[in-house]
């Protein structure tokens, strides 16, 4: 499994920045951390999986005729 993350910009209430805070030092994570956390649940109780990236290509392009 890659390591590969995706960068974007959330804009969230300042209340509930706060609460995703106090819940992420209660368990001893980052902010980032606890809210993918929270994501990962909700989207599993509603019956959704991530799936995977595809790993990267390697190698050079294959030469065409």
């Amino acid at each position: 499994m890659t390591n590969q993350r995706k960068a974007f910009a959330l804009r969230l209430d300042p209340a509930l920045h706060a609460a995703i805070e106090r819940s992420a030092a209660a368990d001893l994570r980052s902010t980032n951390a606890q809210i993918e956390i929270l994501l990962r649940e909700a989207l599993a109780r509603r019956g959704v999986k991530p799936i995977p990236a595809a790993p990267p290509k390697r190698g050079r392009p294959r030469r065409e005729d």
